[in-house]
């Protein structure tokens, strides 16, 4: 996806920071991107997962912490798409339609919305299987082009 606009949610945004299966296919797309944006609750979702890869052993505390500094001095470059209340009214409609979980709908629903304001396509980047099919599903252009 050559020149791209890329929207990732949380699941494909660690895979930057955290080496894990699809790390490099993730490396190698944003490099080759015009525009990385994602939602502003991301910010939240990655340090959560971050942490509970801690907890859960998957990862020492150190590397979390690595990766979490290296995410918030990379979180500027990002456009960061705020959750309005526009953004809200689309995401429960969406949560509701696609039986989306909150955090779900609300990147569904911002990436759209981004579509809309831009006016070009928007690639959404998730590992999320029922998130990938609900952007997929809603005219998103979606990565991977199949989930595992």
């Amino acid at each position: 996806m050559p020149e791209r606009v890329i929207y990732l949610d949380a699941s494909a945004l660690v895979k930057r920071y955290v080496e894990e299966t699809g790390t490099e296919e993730v490396q190698r797309l944003l490099v080759g991107a015009a525009v990385l944006g994602t939602a502003a609750i991301t910010q939240v979702e990655v340090a959560a997962a971050l942490a509970k890869a801690v907890r859960m052993g998957v990862l020492d505390g150190e590397s979390a912490s690595e990766a979490l500094a290296a995410f918030r001095g990379d979180w500027r470059s990002f456009e960061r798409l705020q959750v309005t209340e526009i953004v809200i009214s689309r995401a429960a409609e969406l949560a509701w339609e696609r039986s989306l979980r909150a955090y779900d709908a609300t990147h569904l629903a911002a990436a759209l919305i981004w579509q809309e304001l831009l006016g070009e396509s928007v690639a959404m980047v998730t590992f999320d299987r029922e998130l990938w099919e609900a952007a997929n599903a809603s005219g998103l252009e979606v990565w991977p082009q199949e989930i595992p």
